[in-house]
């Protein structure tokens, strides 16, 4: 299993998607590899994990279908853009540059 800085890549991803989420970046922006990481970049900033894990909490309880859709959006988001961030690195790779670029 691939680790960054003693954390699973899944553990990343999910940071990545919390953070997403706490965001104010929405899907009519249209957002490209570099606004999602730099919305993941200034929200963690702005509000810490256990911050953004927070308001997602919260939005679940207070509207439950709306924050499963932005979370598959979310997901998907992340997903293409790790995924483009893991081809952009290369073969054995991977881990290294992708910690490179996840600093928040």
């Amino acid at each position: 299993m691939q680790t960054l800085g003693g954390m699973s890549m899944q553990n990343v991803t999910d940071a990545w998607c919390e953070a997403l989420f706490a965001s104010g970046l929405q899907r009519s922006d249209a957002p490209t590899a570099e606004m999602v990481a730099e919305a993941v970049r200034r929200t963690v900033r702005q509000f810490g994990i256990r911050g953004c894990v927070s308001r997602m909490a919260q939005e679940f309880g207070d509207h439950p279908d709306a924050a499963a859709e932005r979370m598959r959006w979310i997901r998907q988001l992340a997903a293409g853009c790790l995924l483009w961030q893991q081809m952009m690195a290369g073969p054995g790779r991977a881990g290294r540059s992708a910690g490179n670029r996840l600093k928040w």
